[in-house]
């Protein structure tokens, strides 16, 4: 019989997930770092016992709200190129549904978040207990069960042994780079804190291999069949050549085949922006040059790329009626898309491999001057944005707005800082090994436009999931990631307000972020889809009520008192000069940052050769909507179908 040693399952979790390692090229990674925790209840005398009585080597991180702890632990994943990450533990009830957003976040981003929310108890004895949703048609139903849909893998542990199966099995999918996600363990209350005589052999260290699978010889001679009859090729560059770390392997594809390459959200920083052949962004939020290029590409090479609607422009971004799809990706059912002919493996080793076929055929592409020319455009564009200022000559990006809008916030902020030039400063400014963090709103979209970076992983976007309440969150994972780096979160108004209370943590964990809060005065980005497809300004501004809208006058709100609350060193920022000052100024801090900067509205970028597909009101009384649905149709009939 196999030795057994008697603990409880709470005590039998940390001593298994303390001694978990992943193994990548032949450097093997702690993978399991420590625990975040919110203790409500349902963990407090459980799991709370087992990190109090003995945690190994793992930290204890304190979390203030659920969601906001577990994109910590997302964005701390991510930059450490999904080889480590930090679970995260909550009460039953609230606290776990608290996680669900945050799950969904790092599954449709494949990174790798591992939650253990309480469950209700197994015996049943003492239900309801507090915080117990119950469900008259199944008492096996609790909040837990919402976790389902948003998760790679869910479980409940409702007997001691079962939590062995679990965790194994959680191990499985977390150090998947195809299936890789959120993972969810539900941990009755009462078994966790049960006793069990656990075999020793379930504690003993296990590495997990990160292996790099290259796709079959057939499917690389598919892919280069098609490649070898493209004039002008186009690659997109997707998350997976960043995790793949297979940046430079890709710079050098396109180099010897002269094809230019765009960049997603997910990919942008994996390889360098100085590259010859990087168009930047591509699709909905794209530059010029990746766009235009994109309308003529006769072959689409999607590597390591989902194919968003954002980077397809809603499928409607590749014009050429003849156009083809190849894709190279390690997940089958991403490979799948756009009746792509697929190799599916890792994008290192198999993009090698692809240019061992291209080479021995010759291969070169037969672009005569195009990429050159449309990154010429780009780049005078790129300057003037840079340059893009409030004066006599001002004219807004975006001209669908209320007219009262830019004078009155003006007048009201006394802000004269436009987003475009703010950026632009900002990456003046910072240091070339720096961090840029970014989530949803119209930030990122100038972003993935205007951001340039060669340090790999500099440009730190959640995009797939567009969750407003990250960047805040996400600027302590990174810096846990890389303490000795300088850490920057590009954040707007409306996205600060809906969550920042991981500062706190920030400041617990003596961590220093620079927190840049872009504040317009409202959901800038949604107000633009809004205005541009025909609606009025509603319920996108920050303004009081008059009647039953809120319509009235702008709400001013002071961002660097919140930031004095909690203890950060803030700034005010109303012109360039004083953003620029401030930023130099940060960079002798030992502290956490938080710079409040005026920023005017409508000063974003927009358009660029690119379309998005909404769904519009088909039937309106106001003739701008049925003007912009007619153009929404349009778009539709020009897309693909699937």
């Amino acid at each position: 019989m196999a030795k057994t040693v008697r603990m409880t399952v709470a005590q039998a979790i940390v001593k298994f997930l303390d001694n978990q390692y992943v193994s990548m090229d032949g450097e093997e990674t702690k993978f399991v770092e420590g625990f975040f925790t919110i203790f409500g209840h349902g963990i407090a005398v459980g799991l709370g016992e087992a990190l109090d009585t003995n945690p190994g080597n793992l930290r204890v991180l304190q979390g203030r709200n659920e969601q906001g702890m577990c994109h910590v632990a997302t964005a701390y994943a991510k930059q450490n190129g999904r080889k480590k990450i930090i679970p995260c533990a909550s009460s039953v009830g609230p606290g776990a549904a608290n996680m669900v957003t945050a799950c969904a976040t790092a599954t449709v981003n494949n990174i790798p978040l591992l939650v253990f929310p309480a469950d209700t108890f197994a015996s049943r004895q003492p239900d309801p207990v507090l915080q117990q949703l119950e469900q008259s048609n199944s008492l096996s139903t609790t909040t837990n069960d919402a976790f389902k849909p948003v998760c790679k893998y869910w479980d409940r542990v409702t007997r001691p042994e079962h939590i062995m199966t679990a965790l194994i099995n959680a191990m499985r999918v977390l150090t998947d780079p195809a299936e890789t996600g959120a993972c969810c363990i539900g941990l009755c209350q009462d078994v966790e804190g049960e006793s069990f005589d656990f075999p020793e052999y379930f504690f003993e260290k296990r590495v997990h291999r990160i292996t790099r699978p290259v796709a079959v010889e057939e499917e690389i001679e598919d892919i280069a069949n098609v490649i070898a009859n493209a004039k002008k090729p186009l690659v997109i560059v997707g998350g997976g050549v960043r995790y793949s770390e297979a940046g430079e392997e890709v710079e050098k594809f396109c180099e010897e085949f002269k094809i230019p390459f765009g960049e997603t959200q997910g990919g942008k920083s994996a390889c360098r922006s100085s590259h010859p052949y990087c168009m930047g962004g591509i699709g909905v939020t794209g530059t010029y040059a990746s766009n235009v290029l994109a309308k003529d590409a006769d072959v689409v090479i999607a590597i390591g790329s989902r194919m968003s609607d954002f980077a397809t422009g809603s499928k409607r971004q590749f014009a050429n009626p003849d156009v083809k799809f190849v894709s190279i990706n390690n997940s089958r059912y991403h490979a799948y898309k756009l009746d792509s002919v697929k190799a599916v493996g890792d994008a290192k080793v198999t993009v090698k491999a692809l240019a061992e076929k291209l080479r021995a055929m010759n291969y070169v592409s037969s672009y005569n001057g195009e990429i050159e020319e449309a990154k010429a455009v780009w780049d005078k564009e790129m300057k003037r944005l840079a340059e893009y200022k409030y004066d006599e000559t001002f004219e807004p990006m975006i001209k669908n707005m209320d007219p009262r809008t830019i004078p009155e916030f003006v007048e009201l902020t006394k802000g004269k800082i436009t987003q475009t030039a703010a950026l632009a400063t900002i990456r003046d400014v910072i240091d070339e090994d720096a961090t840029i963090i970014t989530a949803g709103g119209s930030l990122p979209s100038c972003m993935q436009r205007v951001w340039t970076t060669d340090k790999r992983g500099g440009y730190h976007a959640e995009y797939g999931y567009s969750c407003m309440g990250y960047e805040v969150a996400a600027a302590l994972g990174v810096k846990l990631a890389e303490p000795d780096n300088e850490v920057y979160a590009v954040v707007g108004d409306a996205s600060f307000q809906m969550l920042h209370s991981e500062i706190m943590t920030m400041m617990q964990e003596k961590q220093k972020a620079n927190i840049l809060v872009f504040d317009n005065c409202g959901f800038g980005c949604i107000n633009n889809l809004q205005m541009n497809h025909g609606i009025g300004s509603l319920a996108t501004e920050f303004r009081y009520r008059e009647g039953n809208k809120p319509c009235g006058d702008l709400i001013p709100v002071d961002y660097a008192k919140v930031a004095e609350g909690y203890g950060l060193k803030s700034y005010t920022c109303k012109t360039i000069e004083e953003l620029r000052a401030a930023l130099e100024d940060a960079k002798k801090q030992n502290v956490a940052c938080l710079f409040d900067l005026k920023v005017i509205p409508k000063t974003m970028t927009d358009g660029y050769e690119s379309w998005w597909n909404v769904g519009i009101a088909t039937t309106s009384e106001k003739e701008s909507v049925r003007k912009a649905c007619e153009g929404v149709m349009e778009g539709r009939k020009e897309a693909r179908a699937y």
